[in-house]
């Protein structure tokens, strides 16, 4: 992408059209003369950090641009077209490819791929035993294009050890280890066959030199935070009560107690919500956690508790004891326990020295991550031995998921059936009993009923139309193929039932994956970049991205190549856009990683290992999600106090139940799934806005959570406080820390959260201010030592050390910003691009995990092959469903869209509800929401739904 053409397009247009009007067009001409764009860097303290000069933002994004370039924000959501219609360029050359507003796109394109590829370099530190060979490199190799390691190989005692083969350089897997997902996630990479399996040790994100800050092992985190950490301070349940807890207009009618009906006059519980997205959106991600993470080992010994607080609050700026009184008026409870979180290793870490620097060799405590970490749907179909138990086969097509016929209705989908629950002899926890039947049924809710059920019809369907293809075709090559004998095709005919489910489970795995990455992501960041940036991910070998493309070209043309991770990072992006499908092909004399080219000759093969695996890219670090990205999948305040039932025969406009969420939790899910049916809970769920991720709004029964095997008095817990525990006790950095790690810059004091674009004197202003004002009590001030140096991540604006003061003057009293907990902080951020339902920090955490879970993964990489997935489970997730893509009518935001795949999903599982859907594009947007302008958030009815109340009252 070289700057002359681009500059003498730029002077042309500019001299055709008059220069009065068009004073961007020259600032902007001036800006890429002179080369003012930012490239990656070499070092840590030198990473671009989401900022751009006043001339960019100028060029960028005009004045308002520059106004809110200089408070600690990204900067590219303050560029044309990155928001909704507000945001578009009225300038003459508006519509122009070079004009303000596909500038403002690419370039915020350019700086989120940036920020990607400085995550890779910077962010990757594995606790397994891998990272020093991360860093100094092995055999003459440099540490970043590492891609085999002696600690992803199966150990002796391993159940399957002797059936992997092994060379003097590392275990290969083969046949029947490589032909479908395993069960516990080992040979999805075939040279590194424990990698992303059950059991794995947690990675970080950080440097482990600032995980567990309240350790006090590291000068800095020392000079950060004092003596005022700990895993109680500040107060986690007084944290909770006055920084989470939703405000009610009507208190009496949200209690807290067992006498809750579905009155629609005696029962309300107000709740802050989200302005585009829905509750559905909201379980969605409680059911893909569980297929990522669990920190808790079913069998495990829990002897260990602990209080949770409740026992100190400051006041006037000093810790005092919280006396009975104050408790009860705040709401918290002194007398809760909980059982200590399980940390494997806790021994200090070895050192080693390099290049004069002295580092740690993981963290100074490790965990473990008890499912798989691949996307396999491991919570449908099982993670290990005990949860595959949990999976129940149709006894009569062991092809197919059970289901049974459990109620009698109108509704077409209900034919297909329900779950059955669990049986007496199942391996279940006796808290389980009376749940529907899954692999993962922790934390069993309404929503995780909903996605179970229907995917476990969405697995019967794959089967029921490949059998029909089979039945027409018996003889027809069905694209599968088996490792171990790989001239061999497989006929529609030949393929056994466990053959077929196992397909199946790919087909169903890719297809969720999918949702995530194109409909929830996209909705829960709605806006054009990540709207461009994400298709472009999933879709890039398949369909050309020229913009995003020719980003990433750009930014790898400016690596160093003597730089270890350059030949990595050339690899993965060297070809563009696209992650899904990487290596799936090849060509004769071409790289790799290219197009998709129908006119050249695949010359891919099952029988080269070399084929088979080399689409993953795992960057030097073996895949494994770190403990920050379980953090900031903490989302809570998504869901509201209650669900707004509705029935989708008798007008879907109407609410005719409130629901308390907590009466659809564990064994009482099953009940009232079964009671009202999947297409009712759809509907309700769909329709309903879920929560904002803000401060003051988490659900109130999660704050009072009844679990009856508690070793406490209350048998109550706090979720909100215990979020804060749980991640004190794993080493998550503080809030300020956190941000530097990551890139972003750092704030200077609790003022800092407040939005600059909100006027003075209004009531979301205020609010804001009190906000603050609170989180200046709970965390406290100080007075500032300049000459105690805080951070290595990042130099001041002048390349000076960070210190104590963060800008201010030395002894001076400055808010503990360094002290606030991650959770709380990025829920304080008000600020937000426009169509975030997440905060930034958030958000730059999703960018580094999202792409490396792609990355690493075979299945969605190299191995995306008719030979693994079948002809027809290729087509079903690339056109979401069996036959040729669809496509929605009209365009929405500038784009024609296929019809999205869970919409697809659900109009094959739940048919009734065809009418409802037919004017919904995202099933993640409320259901009767008009998606209106360009990018526009208002809250307006559709056509159609004018009627409903949630519009009208």
């Amino acid at each position: 992408m070289s700057h002359f053409p681009i500059v003498i397009v730029l002077t042309g247009l500019l001299l055709l059209s008059g220069c009065d009007a068009l004073e961007p067009e020259i600032s902007c001409l001036s800006v890429l003369m002179q080369g003012d764009i930012q490239h990656v860097a070499k070092t840590r303290e030198q990473r671009f950090l989401g900022k751009v000069t006043g001339r960019r933002a100028h060029c960028l994004g005009g004045d308002h641009a520059v106004a809110l370039n200089r408070n600690p924000w990204l900067d590219w959501p303050n560029f044309w077209g990155t928001g909704d219609s507000l945001s578009l360029s009225s300038s003459p050359l508006a519509s122009s490819f070079f004009g303000p507003n596909e500038r403002g796109i690419n370039s915020a394109l350019y700086e989120l791929e940036l920020q990607r590829i400085e995550l890779i370099k910077f962010n990757l530190f594995d606790n397994s035993g891998t990272y020093q060979a991360y860093v100094t490199g092995r055999d003459g190799r440099a540490g970043p294009v590492l891609q085999v390691w002696p600690e992803m190989q199966l150990p002796p005692t391993h159940p399957r050890y002797k059936d992997v083969e092994h060379n003097q350089e590392h275990q290969v897997c083969s046949g029947e280890l490589i032909r479908f997902r395993t069960v516990t996630g080992i040979c999805n990479d075939i040279y590194n066959p424990l990698m992303g399996s059950t059991h794995q040790i947690f990675a970080r994100n950080v440097q482990f030199d600032t995980t567990f800050p309240d350790l006090g092992l590291d000068e800095m985190a020392r000079n950060r935070h004092g003596d005022r950490l700990g895993l109680l301070k500040p107060d986690p349940q007084v944290i909770s009560r006055k920084l989470f807890t939703r405000t009610q207009s009507q208190p009496d009618k949200c209690r807290n107690d067992d006498e809750l009906s579905g009155d629609l006059e005696k029962f309300a519980c107000d709740y802050k919500k989200a302005p585009a997205l829905n509750v559905l959106a909201a379980f969605w991600i409680q059911f893909m956690t569980h297929d990522w993470f669990s920190h808790v080992e079913e069998e495990s010994d829990q002897s260990a508790w602990m209080t949770v607080g409740c026992i100190t609050q400051r006041i006037d700026n000093i810790e005092q004891p919280l006396a009975a009184k104050e408790a009860r008026q705040l709401g918290c409870r002194p007398g809760d326990r909980i059982h200590v979180a399980p940390i494997d290793d806790d021994t200090p870490p070895a050192s080693f020295m390099h290049d004069g620097h002295l580092y740690r060799t993981r963290a100074p405590k490790t965990t473990r991550n008890h499912v798989t970490a691949w996307w396999d749907a491991s919570q449908l179909y099982g993670y290990d031995e005990r949860s595959s138990q949990r999976v129940k086969r149709d006894p009569e097509d062991a092809a197919k998921l059970a289901l049974i016929h459990v109620r009698e209705s109108v509704d077409r989908g209900d034919e297909s059936g329900y779950l059955p629950t669990f049986e007496v002899d199942d391996p279940i926890d006796p808290a389980w009993s009376g749940q529907e039947a899954a692999a993962f049924p922790d934390n069993w809710s309404i929503g995780l009923s909903f996605f179970h059920n229907v995917f476990a019809r969405e697995h019967n369907a794959f089967v029921e139309e490949f059998r029909k293809q089979a039945a027409k075709t018996p003889d027809a090559d069905s694209g599968l193929r088996n490792p171990a004998h790989p001239e061999m095709i497989i006929r529609y005919r030949d393929v056994t039932a466990g053959e077929l489910f196992n397909v199946a489970r790919l087909v169903i795995a890719a297809e969720i994956a999918k949702i995530h990455t194109l409909e929830w992501t996209t909705q829960l960041l709605y806006n054009e970049p990540l709207y461009r940036g994400m298709n472009a991910n999933w879709h890039g070998l398949f369909h050309e991205h020229a913009a995003v493309s020719e980003v990433l070209r750009e930014i790898i043309r400016q690596l160093d190549d003597t730089e270890g991770i350059s030949n990595s990072l050339h690899a993965a992006f060297a070809g563009g856009a696209g992650i899904f499908g990487l290596g799936n092909h090849r060509y004769e004399g071409a790289p790799l990683y290219s197009l998709v080219d129908r006119n050249r000759k695949d010359i891919w093969t099952l029988t080269r290992n070399e084929d088979i695996n080399g689409g993953v890219n795992h960057f030097g670090s073996p895949f494994s999600f770190p403990e920050e990205f379980v953090t900031v999948y903490r989302l809570h305040p998504l869901l509201p106090d209650l669900i707004e039932y509705r029935e989708w025969h008798n007008n879907p406009n109407i609410i005719r139940q409130k629901i308390p969420v907590i009466d659809t939790f564990r064994g009482k899910a099953t009940g009232a799934m079964r009671q009202k049916g999947l297409a009712n809970w759809a509907l309700s769920m769909g329709r309903q806005r879920a929560g904002a991720l803000t401060l003051q709004n988490h659900p109130r029964f999660l704050q009072n959570l009844k679990i009856p095997h508690l070793q406490s008095s209350t048998r109550q817990i706090d979720i909100a406080a215990l979020d804060l525990i749980r991640d004190r006790e794993r080493g998550i950095p503080r809030y300020n820390e956190f941000r530097r790690q990551y890139g972003l810059k750092q704030l200077t004091s609790f003022d800092d959260f407040i939005d600059p674009r909100v006027p003075g004197d209004s009531s979301v202003r205020r609010e804001q201010e009190q906000l603050v004002r609170t989180l200046r009590e709970v965390y406290g001030q100080h007075r500032c030592d300049a000459s105690r140096l805080i951070t290595n991540a990042q130099l001041n604006d002048d390349k000076s050390p960070i210190n104590d003061c963060l800008g201010h003057p030395d002894g001076s009293l400055v808010d503990n910003i360094e002290d606030v907990d991650t959770v709380v902080g990025w829920l304080a951020e008000f600020k937000r691009p426009h169509g975030f339902a997440i905060s930034e920090t958030q958000f730059v955490v999703f960018v580094l995990n999202a792409s490396r879970r792609l990355f690493s993964d075979r299945f969605f990489t190299s191995s995306f092959r008719p030979e693994f997935y079948s002809i027809l489970g290729v087509e079903w997730v690339m056109h979401n469903g069996p036959g040729p893509e669809i496509m929605e009518e009209g365009t929405y935001n500038g784009h024609r869209q296929p019809v999205s795949p869970l919409k697809r999903v659900l109009l094959r599982t739940l048919p009734e509800l065809a009418d409802e859907l037919q004017g919904v594009v995202n099933l993640f947007d409320p259901w009767a929401r008009d998606r209106g302008e360009y990018y526009s958030t208002q809250w307006k009815p559709r056509r159609g739904a004018e009627g409903d109340e949630v519009f009208t009252r």
